[in-house]
Order: C-alpha cells, then sequence, then structure tokens
C-alpha cells in the first residue's frame, strides 16, 4: 500500500515537471470531518485527481490531545482549485504545490502542526542556526478536535459538561512548505519532533530508486 504512493508521488513528478503543467499538489488539513469531505470529493472524480495519502494525526500538550487530519491529492489544477474552496469553506488550510517548487526549491519539507507548535519550531531552528526558506503557508479557521483526559478522573457529571467546551476548543492549525540545504534536514526533524509538529520530507519521496 505505502509501496504504491510511493509510486504514484515518482510518476507524478515526472509528469508535473513538464512546462506548462496543468497538474499540481495539494495539501489539505483540518478536522476530520473537513478532509473526510474532501476525500470523498476526490475520489468522486478520480480521473482529475488522485490521493496520494491521508494522516490522522494526534498530539499532546499538557493536559490536552489535539487531533488532526491532512491529506495529499495530486491532479488537474482545476479540481485541485474546487476541493480548496470545499477546505476552505469549511476551514481547513490548504496548501497548492506547483512543480515550480519541486523542480528548483532544494530540499522540500512540510510541516503541519498546531499553530503554536510550529512557532516554536521556528525559533528553535533559528536558535540553533538551522538555516531554512518558507515558501508557503496557511492556516485553518475552523475547529480542530481536541480532549482534555485530566477530565477522565472528575465525575460524570462534571466531565460531561467540561469535555464538550474543550472538544470545541478554536485551535489553529498551520501547514508550512519550507526548503533548506541538506545539512540542516536531520536537525530540522528532530526539532520538529520535539515540538510535536508532523514533517513530511517531500523531495525524499519523490526521487528515483
Amino acid at each position: 500500500m505505502i509501496e504504491n504512493k510511493i509510486k504514484m508521488l515518482r510518476k507524478a513528478a515526472k509528469v508535473s515537471t513538464v512546462q506548462d503543467s496543468e497538474e499540481i499538489w495539494c495539501v489539505i488539513a483540518g478536522n476530520e470531518e473537513m478532509v473526510n469531505n474532501v476525500t470523498y470529493a476526490a475520489i468522486m472524480d478520480k480521473e482529475r485527481v488522485k490521493v496520494l495519502c491521508r494522516e490522522h494525526v494526534r498530539t499532546k500538550e499538557s493536559f490536552v490531545t489535539k487531533k488532526f487530519d491532512f491529506i495529499m491529492l495530486y491532479g488537474d489544477i482545476n479540481k485541485i482549485r474546487d476541493l480548496s474552496l470545499v477546505c476552505k469553506e469549511n476551514g481547513g488550510a490548504y496548501l497548492k504545490i506547483a512543480p515550480y517548487y519541486v523542480k528548483n526549491e532544494p530540499n522540500l519539507l512540510l510541516t503541519v502542526g498546531p499553530e503554536n507548535g510550529i512557532k516554536k519550531f521556528v525559533g528553535d531552528c533559528e536558535k540553533s542556526m538551522v538555516k531554512l526558506s518558507f515558501l508557503i503557508e496557511d492556516q485553518t479557521t475552523g475547529f480542530i478536535e481536541t480532549d482534555v483526559y485530566i477530565t477522565n478522573k472528575m465525575p460524570a457529571i462534571v466531565r460531561n459538561t467540561i469535555d464538550p467546551l474543550f472538544k470545541m476548543a478554536d485551535v489553529a492549525l498551520s501547514t508550512v512548505l519550507i526548503s533548506a540545504e541538506e545539512e540542516y534536514i536531520p536537525k530540522i526533524k528532530e526539532i520538529a519532533r520535539k515540538n510535536r509538529i508532523f514533517a513530511i520530507e517531500f523531495n525524499k519521496i519523490l526521487k528515483e530508486d
């Protein structure tokens, strides 16, 4: 399954390096319901767009568990635009990644995580003298799901009152495409893990065997 996705990504890379290509990548992030809607719309038009991967991410911070989904698509630029509108109408974040970035920017990395985690990640990279370039970014405007696991020890009547308030917490989610010199990649990934944000080496997935 994973190998098939990698092969699909490599095939997409070959196609999209052609000048005037009308096919692009897109990453969409947000709450599970929104990503479900985008996934359904993509599957219904699978001749024009392909779902390359989907991840469900859980991060713990203090007593709060934050949950979000993101999906990577590749296909017709007009269909990608339609799906990005579905994303925005439902409060999600999206990045449209044109072939230009894959062809001209070194060592692309995609980072997804709560806004405060992304900000700390950037600050920690700066402190560690890690040189990177921010290419494109976007943020959610809607809700992602959160759980406060300290409430598990509370009486049921109290927990039932408090839990819904936290589940609807307005947590901003940021999606950022960055590039960096190869020597900095291991440190960037280490800093990303420490800040509980998801990081994908975009170029590594796309390169040939």
